[in-house]
């Protein structure tokens, strides 16, 4: 028989709400060792995610992110600043005692990267997964498309989804970035550069190191094709049937509550 996920769609939130949500969904998986869950989500306004142990001070141009209208939040999860804009977002919550997540985060990676090749490959796109020959280069960058991670989803040798992990309380929260476009322009205006020649150069260096779904396909995509594609690659790269959940009112306000108290609170935003 096949093994039955909880699947939730929520749809548009703010960036505060959208990892509130995630971090809500954690707590409740170790309340109550739930079935695991996979949920889609998409932001409005379009928003900055930091990772947790990111540094802003000198490296994020938050004056910039401001007058671009996006929000700023910071993750629950580590990793580099993502830019949430015309994309996908999915989360998966699972217990760690699990018979699919191994122990490592990596191999952890590599199990539900699965469902992201799928995805991609029902968009008509073969993507394969990130194996560095000589481990994970780190170059000081605060852009988390500029470095592929272990097991992250590749096309052509560029990055084409991010992802980030935590473990809490005995479950794994990993969530990440599908980018259907990518605007290079808006992305690089949000960090902070010696001069506009080097800023510059990451630009262009950028094409080469990171690719959108709407690049790849050579056509228009729309968040709808894209959430049907993913469903169906989480289903066939996992082995699971995805079963609709509904969120109930009390999650949904401890979420609303947790993101004023924390995700909206700049002494947590700007900690490091």
């Amino acid at each position: 028989m096949t093994e039955q996920w909880y699947f939730v769609d929520t749809e548009t939130g703010t960036p505060a709400f959208n990892m509130a949500l995630d971090e809500v969904l954690l707590r409740k998986q170790s309340r109550e060792a739930l079935p695991p869950i996979l949920r889609f989500y998409d932001w409005k306004p379009a928003g900055l995610s930091l990772g947790y142990f990111q540094k802003t001070k000198g490296k994020i141009n938050v004056e910039n992110v401001k007058s671009r209208g996006f929000g700023i939040v910071r993750r629950p999860t580590g990793g580099l600043a993502v830019l949430h804009d015309q994309e996908l977002t999915y989360s998966v919550v699972i217990p760690e005692s699990h018979p699919k997540m191994p122990k490592s985060v990596m191999a952890a990676y590599r199990v539900i990267s699965q469902g992201l090749l799928e995805g991609y490959r029902f968009l008509g796109i073969e993507a394969g997964l990130a194996i560095p020959e000589n481990g994970v280069e780190i170059t000081g960058t605060a852009v988390c498309f500029e470095e592929p991670s272990w097991y992250e989803l590749v096309i052509d040798g560029k990055k084409a989804a991010g992802s980030a992990q935590t473990r809490q309380h005995g479950v794994i929260l990993q969530h990440g970035s599908i980018p259907i476009r990518m605007d290079t322009d808006a992305l690089y205006d949000l960090f902070i550069y010696p001069n506009e020649k080097v800023k510059e150069k990451a630009k262009r260096a950028f094409k080469n190191k990171a690719v959108a779904i709407e690049e790849i396909l050579k056509r228009p995509v729309t968040l709808e094709e894209v959430k049907e594609a993913f469903k169906k690659g989480f289903e066939k790269g996992l082995e699971i049937e995805l079963v609709e959940w509904q969120l109930d009112e009390a999650l949904l306000q401890e979420a609303a509550e947790l993101a004023k108290e924390k995700y909206e609170n700049d002494a947590y935003t700007y900690s490091r």
